[in-house]
């Protein structure tokens, strides 16, 4: 799924330029069998990816529009095929036109007003305490009342100075409050349901809150503590991997290595050279350790997050940390404030779109869409309609009428042109069937079901004519089709063909293995330390064919690490290794900052070709492009293409003007 975004990603910022451009004065640039394309849209998208194309080659005019013609036809092949009517394809097709128009439904005034309270709540955390009374959303009065009441005599308890950690372990009915006594923890904004959070907010530290209905029942609130929101790091790391083994030895000589680390550490020597040396995590190792900016919640390790935002200046590190992966040193690098809000606002807009909040925007879209449509209601068909629906549907057991005739009229029109029967609303009214949760008594239940049914219907009606209503709608939903059926198309044609092709994959590596290579690697003991007369009493001990484990012991002691060892195959200019010519045998004393090296190379390894296995990712992805280079020439043969000369020389001279 990854590789589709991407995919999408990189060709959208092309559509979206095709949409955002005056239509007037274009000709036919090209046609394939036929079927015109014109100057308009090249020219819209030259300029847009002109900026982000790397091969200078795709930049000359020439070139782009051989690339723009396999583009369409690439399209056109997929059409031929029928890759157009495929299942999958139609269902992603509508998956994503319901994520477009939603840019289209919402109302931007009360969204904007919802995003710029959530980020003034998100700039605090709050510590919180509840006591819930469990009690449903359509429950009875009666039982409604019984809960509230409850909530009533528990709250004035809390008012009165009773301990709130033991109210809630003797009357909240959430499950796990008898062993965390009501207690929350601190969150931020859409971390609870937004009745819940609103209360929180609105509550100040120390006070009980007001009773609070959700959809879970009532609660009574208590705010332990407010803080401000910590903002993001960026730490570095040091990394010893928990072995795959896990025998008690392997892990004492795991535990044993971060430890030798953490007292280098102490003993002053740099962490950004420790971490190049001996850290595990390779993704961040020749980095020093530093790893990506991060915030509250967004690692796979609390234990970690929690040692990193312990951390208080620049430059402090913690103790050695243990993690389900391995042993850390963490060294803070630097902290990063809240980000303002036009940084974040799309990513609150998406929360907004799916917490409970957006019933308000919807309620807004619902009132506009009344005033901007006519709904008529046939209010005889529609007392008829009521009748038929009885108690049965609390219990889930009402069934449609067998004779339908009587309600197939019209009972709701649509902007003049819409009509649904009276059998559409009972349809509906048949799939609400939800016992306990459903409103009583039945003509309320009727009415609201019959508001719902006609605003849902409303939506539908604007929802399908959104192609009509926004041009630009239009504009993009062709796009993405086309985009969609490519990637359809490339997967089917190419990248499927590249990975199962063994035969045809084996010939081209054959063909073009010069082109995979190993650099000149070695296969080396290093030993480092900051002490020159270590180093050389390291050295000492390689020559007489001491072992690593030996030169270790005798050189370290129990409270002072003097040397570290790293072993295995290394590339030549690996940042493990100290600089300078690699010669079979046990090397001088090599000074490089801070540290004397001192290297035994048990063997070298040259350039070579490497294996299929070894370079199978790289393999793959140029015989990707060979297929495909080869494939649109054979496309070329297939379709009828024809340039129109004159008019792109035209377009070729307007760009470059």
């Amino acid at each position: 799924m990854k590789l589709k975004q991407l995919f999408f990603g990189m060709l959208l910022s092309v559509n979206f330029a095709a949409m955002a451009q005056n239509a007037a004065d274009k000709e036919v640039l090209f046609t394939i069998d036929d079927k015109p394309y014109y100057t308009d849209e090249f020219t819209r998208v030259y300029k847009k990816n002109i900026d982000l194309v790397k091969d200078e080659s795709q930049k000359d005019l020439n070139q782009y529009l051989d690339l723009f013609v396999g583009y369409k036809l690439k399209i056109s092949k997929a059409n031929k095929l029928g890759l157009q009517n495929g299942q999958a394809y139609q269902s992603e097709l509508s998956s994503y036109r319901t994520n477009l128009s939603k840019n289209y439904i919402t109302d931007s005034k009360v969204t904007k007003e919802l995003v710029d309270e959530a980020y003034g709540r998100y700039l605090k955390e709050i510590k919180a305490s509840h006591i819930l009374f469990l009690v449903g959303e359509n429950a009875s009065p009666a039982d409604t009342l019984k809960a509230y009441k409850k909530a009533q005599e528990v709250r004035t308890k809390a008012l009165n100075g009773e301990k709130f950690s033991d109210l809630a372990v003797t009357y909240s009915e959430d499950p796990s409050a008898k062993e965390n006594k009501g207690e929350l923890g601190y969150f931020s904004a859409f971390r609870m349901v937004y009745p819940f959070e609103s209360a929180a907010y609105n509550t100040k530290k120390g006070d009980v809150s007001k009773i609070t209905r959700t959809r879970f029942g009532y609660h009574i609130i208590k705010v332990e503590d407010i803080r401000d929101n910590r903002g993001e790091l960026t730490v570095a790391h040091i990394m010893i991997l928990k072995p795959q083994s896990a025998t008690p030895e392997d892990t004492e000589k795991a535990k044993s290595t971060i430890q030798d680390i953490y007292k280098k550490l102490k003993q002053g020597e740099n962490f950004e050279s420790l971490a190049q040396q001996f850290s595990q995590d390779k993704s961040s190792a020749s980095k020093g350790g530093v790893l990506n900016q991060f915030g509250a919640g967004q690692l796979s390790s609390e234990e970690f997050e929690e040692a990193a935002f312990a951390l208080k200046n620049v430059n402090d590190y913690s103790a050695p940390v243990e993690s389900n992966f391995g042993w850390h040193i963490i060294k803070l690098v630097e902290k990063h404030p809240v980000k303002p809000l036009e940084e974040i606002q799309s990513d609150l807009e998406n929360k907004i779109s799916r917490d409970e909040r957006s019933r308000l925007i919807t309620n807004s879209v619902n009132d506009k869409l009344r005033k901007k449509y006519s709904v008529k209601r046939n209010d005889k068909l529609y007392a008829s309609v009521s009748k038929i629906v009885t108690d049965k549907i609390y219990t889930n057991e009402w069934a449609l009428p067998e004779d339908k005739k009587p309600y197939e009229g019209t009972l709701v029109t649509i902007n003049g042109k819409k009509t649904l029967s009276g059998m559409d609303f009972l349809s509906f009214m048949y799939t609400q069937q939800r016992g306990e949760n459903l409103v009583k008594p039945l003509k309320k239940l009727v009415d609201t079901k019959y508001q719902e049914f006609a605003d849902l219907e409303l939506n539908k009606y604007y929802n399908e004519n959104l192609e009509a209503e926004f041009p630009e709608f239009a504009a993009v939903m062709e796009e993405y089709r086309d985009g969609l059926l490519l990637f359809d198309l490339m997967e089917k044609e190419i990248w499927e063909k590249a990975k199962s092709d063994t035969v045809g994959l084996q010939a081209f590596y054959e063909a073009h293995k010069n082109n995979y290579k190993w650099e000149n690697r070695v296969d080396a003991q290093v030993f480092s330390s900051t002490k020159q007369d270590v180093a050389k009493q390291a050295q000492k001990y390689l020559k007489k064919g001491k072992s690593v484990e030996y030169i270790k012991e005798k050189l370290n002691s129990k409270d002072a690490v003097h040397i570290m060892s790293n072993e295995g195959i290394f590339d030549e200019n690996s940042d493990k290794l100290p600089k300078g010519k690699k010669e079979n045998g046990i090397s001088d004393v090599i000074k490089e900052g801070d540290y004397y090296y001192v290297m035994k190379i048990n063997k070298r390894l040259e350039t070579a070709p490497k294996t299929l296995e070894e370079a199978k990712g790289k393999v793959i992805n140029d015989y990707q492009q060979y297929l495909e280079q080869k494939w649109v020439s054979d496309l070329k043969q297939e379709f009828k293409i024809n340039i129109n000369q004159p008019v792109f020389e035209k377009v070729k001279k307007q760009i470059k003007s």
